[in-house]
């Protein structure tokens, strides 16, 4: 019997020590790494324009942005995801080429910020951040008389209070205070007085942003093909060669690929225009002050929230939803889709111009193999008539006996070949020109 199965029948008590060493583990590091696979570096940009490198695991994302794991799992560079946008009820998810992002009230979540193309996209975002927060900063001043108590949230068309804000969207940058009632009526005033400059939220700035960066990066490889394609197609042309057919085929399998990701993003922007409800969910701000202002309405009033919460969240949101109104935001994404639209019907006509080039290649290809055929068929009939002439002349030249070799003479021999020179060249010209007859050459 084993040793393993005589402990497994005889169990040793517990106070007899294990004689078997304990040898640790080599492999527990990665074990520990492997457990951890799920933390990423996530590039935090909040609304003032300021970026930090944070490492998050897929629960903390999920508890910062109130995200489901389904949504998470677009973003996961090991899966191949279309291009999606993807609005949420705090969150929207933006899966755009390299553009992989989490946009919420008041911080962006970008993945993969460590691509070099992603780094152009981040400038552009701060700079446009850094913008819009000035012009708060600068319409809170005129409109609140120097208030220092205003801070850095965004409505769609005037400033928050930072004091009022009920919740912390970004995870990343705590805004949310405990407000008096002077913070409180102040932040409402400012929030009904829409009459100054318009301001768009911080969510459709990130947005814009990065639906510009992705319809820019596809709107230049789309140029940059298009450049390649008509200088390769121009040499095929003039000269049709192995070399010159591979870099047309090399082109347009580049051709398909990049259409296909235009074509997604495109489908994209025209399904969120046409669904006005996926629209009204991408309005991260407005919703959160209206959720703020039904909450101190529901305060005032006496309500228990801890007993009402689900119900009063769900007729909260509905009704959110019903008063949003979308066209700002339809303005927005119709411009893209216009962009977008614009690229994808450049590389139609980029692949229908290769296309004609395909097609008179083969014409081309097509004439060389005619002419071909017919210098065939000439051959062919020449050596027809020759074969005759050998005939001929194998036959007179037989071993035999006859007068005609008795009394021949050099002239006699000369009118022979001549003759027979003569007959060979009549038959080719009588085959000739039956076959032009019968259109067999031109």
């Amino acid at each position: 019997m084993r040793a393993s199965s005589f402990r497994r029948l005889h169990p040793k008590p517990d106070d007899e020590p294990d004689p078997t060493p304990q040898i640790p583990n080599p492999n527990l590091p990665a074990l520990i790494r492997k457990k951890g696979t799920g933390v990423r570096p996530w590039l935090l940009i909040d609304s003032t324009g300021q970026a930090q490198v944070v490492e998050a695991g897929k629960h903390s994302i999920m508890r910062k942005t109130g995200l489901p794991a389904r949504d998470l799992r677009i973003l996961d560079p090991l899966l191949s995801s279309p291009s999606t946008i993807l609005g949420r009820e705090k969150a929207i998810v933006i899966n755009l080429e390299h553009i992989k992002a989490i946009i919420t009230a008041q911080a962006v979540w970008l993945l993969n910020s460590r691509d070099p193309l992603v780094t152009p996209f981040v400038e552009e975002l701060q700079r446009r951040l850094l913008r819009l927060h000035h012009a708060t900063k600068a319409k809170e001043a005129g409109a609140n008389g120097n208030d220092t108590s205003w801070t850095n949230s965004y409505v769609l068309e005037e400033p928050r209070s930072a004091e009022a804000s009920p919740i912390n969207l970004s995870g990343g940058f705590p805004q949310a205070q405990e407000a008096d009632e002077e913070g409180e009526a102040h932040g409402k005033q400012g929030i009904e007085n829409r009459d100054g400059l318009k301001v768009l939220p911080f969510e459709f700035i990130a947005l814009e942003a990065c639906i510009e960066a992705a319809c820019s990066c596809l709107e230049s490889e789309a140029r940059t093909l298009e450049q390649e394609a008509h200088l390769a197609l121009d040499k095929l042309t003039s000269k049709i060669s192995t070399l010159n057919l591979e870099r047309v085929r090399q082109i347009k399998s580049r051709l398909v690929a990049i259409t296909g990701r235009v074509q997604k993003v495109r489908d994209e922007l025209e399904h969120l225009l046409d669904d006005d409800e996926d629209m009204a969910e991408m309005f991260l701000t407005d919703k959160m002050v209206q959720q703020f202002d039904n909450s101190l309405v529901s305060s005032s009033n006496g309500k228990d929230m801890d007993d009402s919460h689900g119900t009063h969240t769900s007729t909260t949101h509905s009704v959110i939803n019903k008063q949003l109104d979308v066209e700002e935001l339809e303005m927005l994404l119709e411009a893209y889709f216009v962009q977008i639209d614009g690229t994808l019907n450049k590389l139609s006509t980029l692949r229908e111009y290769v296309e004609d080039t395909e097609d008179y290649i083969n014409i081309m290809l097509d004439d060389k193999q005619n002419n071909l055929l017919q210098m065939g068929v000439m051959l062919t009939t020449a050596t027809l008539v020759m074969t005759a002439s050998i005939v001929a002349t194998g036959m007179l030249s037989i071993n035999i006996n006859i007068e005609l070799f008795n009394i021949g003479t050099m002239r006699d021999w000369l009118r022979i070949v001549g003759g027979s020179a003569a007959a060979i060249l009549t038959l080719y010209m009588i085959a000739i020109a039956w076959a032009k007859h019968k259109r067999l050459l031109e």
